[in-house]
């Protein structure tokens, strides 16, 4: 079947109105080709050049996406499964409440799908940096899949860090001891980055 003969219809036929995530690992449907459609750096969805303004249809689309051992991402149902292109990360988390359960802090995320994460054991935060020293953090939402963190949620996860040295005598320079900022939430604890000071 080719590109062109790949409709939205015939997937979202295939897709339950419920909410959450369907059991797209449980499902082993021929692969069908590509669908020119293109989620960008900053969580918009595209169909053959134009954005998809409804909600709900990203959420459908969201829900039924996965992250393959090819690296590539895929759209599947129980019958097909297209290959679609991702920038970078295929959601975003735009917000982040910090909350208090059974004496744990708790970082709850919101995506830009409505989904909500906590990040916890199952779901971490990993933050990697560019060649301009630029963070990178990410979350993981599910199977692979992660979530971009933008930048002033950033900003508040740094806010509730805490700050503790790191004990390498190799990494001390002139005394200068190195120091780690850590977030915690449901008792793992996620390293932001790390300074001299």
């Amino acid at each position: 079947m080719s590109s062109a003969e790949i409709k939205t219809d015939n997937l979202l036929k295939h897709i339950k109105t419920n909410r959450g995530p369907a059991p797209v690992h449980d499902w082993d449907p021929p692969y069908c080709g590509e669908m020119d459609m293109r989620i960008a750096a900053d969580g918009r969805w595209y169909h053959e050049g134009s954005p998809i303004g409804r909600k709900r249809l990203v959420q459908l689309f969201s829900s039924i996406l996965r992250l393959d051992p090819d690296g590539f991402h895929y759209l599947v149902t129980p019958v097909e499964k297209v290959r679609i292109q991702v920038d970078d990360c295929p959601f975003v988390a735009q917000l982040v409440d910090v909350v208090e359960r059974d004496g744990q802090q708790v970082l709850r995320f919101t995506l830009n799908t409505d989904e909500v994460v906590e990040a916890g054991p199952d779901n971490r935060i990993e933050v990697t940096f560019d060649a301009d020293q630029q963070p990178h953090p990410v979350l993981e939402v599910r199977h692979g899949l992660k979530a971009l963190i933008i930048r002033s949620v950033f900003y508040s996860l740094v806010e509730v860090a805490e700050t503790s040295p790191v004990d390498d005598k190799k990494n001390n320079k002139n005394n200068d001891m190195e120091k780690v900022l850590v977030v915690s939430s449901q008792g793992c604890k996620f390293e932001l980055g790390r300074f001299q000071g």
